[in-house]
């Protein structure tokens, strides 16, 4: 089941649920005040193929760089 992160409109909590795709952007219960006021934010991610890091769309979590060639750790 994938976990997915939202964020309340009220109170400005960023939260995460496990939940089912078809679910995915369906209002979620803010874990904070309870509003149902909450949109799903777009995530990071990052996975381990062949021992190398592959980033997500905006590069490395780790560093600055948008490439992961940019800091020459997982080339």
């Amino acid at each position: 089941m994938p976990l997915y992160e939202y964020l309340c409109r009220d109170c400005g909590m960023k939260f995460e649920l496990l939940r089912g795709i078809n679910q995915a952007d369906e209002p979620a219960p803010c874990t904070q005040c309870g509003s149902h006021r909450t949109g799903r934010l777009i995530s990071l991610f990052a996975a381990v193929s062949d021992g190398k890091i592959v980033a997500g769309p905006t590069g490395c979590t780790t560093c600055s760089s948008h490439t992961c060639a940019g800091c020459g750790l997982h080339g």
